[in-house]
């Protein structure tokens, strides 16, 4: 991965607005924060939250409060707690995800 040069910078979360998406069941709150093409989000999935696409981009996920559930396209299922993450590439493996208890995430992609 290259990283373009930019200038040294903080980001308190809570001043970044959130987006809702909704799930087929639930809703998840993105805040992002685009630097270059490297796009940064905080997103938190409701208690119920299924998403209502499969997903072939590449992330970055780390799971900092509660867990989730990602299927990937081939039937296969992991479940990411609090203090785990996981690594995709773009068009590697489609999946998708779900949260019974909900939870937040860190992501980039």
């Amino acid at each position: 991965m290259q990283i373009a040069p930019f200038a040294f910078e903080t980001l308190d979360w809570s001043t970044v607005p959130g987006e809702t998406h909704a799930g087929d069941t639930g809703t998840a709150i993105w805040q992002i924060r685009i630097v270059h093409d490297i796009r940064v989000r905080m997103v938190t999935y409701s208690p119920g939250y299924e998403a209502d696409h499969w997903c072939s981009k590449g992330h970055i996920i780390y799971c900092t409060e509660g867990a989730m559930i990602t299927k990937l396209q081939d039937g296969r299922e992991y479940e990411l707690k609090a203090g785990q993450c996981y690594f995709v590439g773009d068009n590697s493996e489609a999946h998708r995800t779900r949260s019974a208890g909900g939870c937040k995430l860190f992501i980039v992609d």
